[in-house]
């Protein structure tokens, strides 16, 4: 007997359609009218579920930031080095781009932070704050046991290593060139060993 496949509810078929569009064009680059065709209900029915494109905007991020906790949980579960912790991490912000098609919702949105409500913003500080503190445990322990040569202060290092990887996403996105992210970041993964 195969797999039972459940329905996906509408509030998550729109924040699936939501993420997929800002993702790849930006929070400027879709509208409801977009949502209700590409999930197949009227654009008045999206309101049910969320009043606003910013109510739907915070919702994402916060829906994001719970995924990528998760998935640097899972890093944290499957990897013991510093050295493998940060390969993994690149793989992520690397599978994000989805050969340079797409980016991080995170990178995504604050592109586009002129047209973002204040609640946005605070979502998107939430997230790096916790992908900063993440990144620090990383060095921290990619300095004790010796994986990431270098680090002297852990905390900058995570600061330097999310810009690097934002910055990287934003130039292979700009050129849909994958070799520009595997290049930007080719001189801190040559810290590991």
């Amino acid at each position: 007997m195969g797999a039972l496949v459940m329905p996906t509810d509408t509030k998550t078929a729109l924040l699936d359609s939501a993420e997929r569009a800002a993702r790849s064009q930006g929070f400027d680059g879709f509208s409801y009218a977009d949502l209700a065709e590409d999930v197949g209900i009227r654009k008045a029915s999206i309101h049910h579920h969320f009043a606003t494109k910013a109510a739907l905007s915070v919702a994402m991020m916060q829906r994001y930031r719970l995924g990528l906790e998760s998935a640097c949980q899972q890093i944290d579960d499957t990897h013991t080095s510093g050295r493998d912790r940060l390969l993994a991490l690149v793989g992520v912000y690397r599978d994000a781009l989805r050969g340079g098609k797409s980016l991080c919702l995170c990178v995504s949105f604050s592109a586009s932070r002129a047209s973002l409500h204040r609640d946005v913003i605070a979502e998107i500080k939430l997230f790096r704050l916790m992908m900063l503190k993440w990144i620090t445990t990383v060095f921290e322990l990619g300095k004790s046991d010796g994986t990431i040569r270098g680090v002297s202060d852990p905390e900058r290092e995570a600061a330097a290593a999310l810009s690097l990887l934002e910055g990287a996403q934003l130039a292979a996105r700009a050129e849909e060139d994958m070799a520009l992210y595997e290049k930007a970041l080719s001189l801190l993964l040559d810290r590991t060993h």
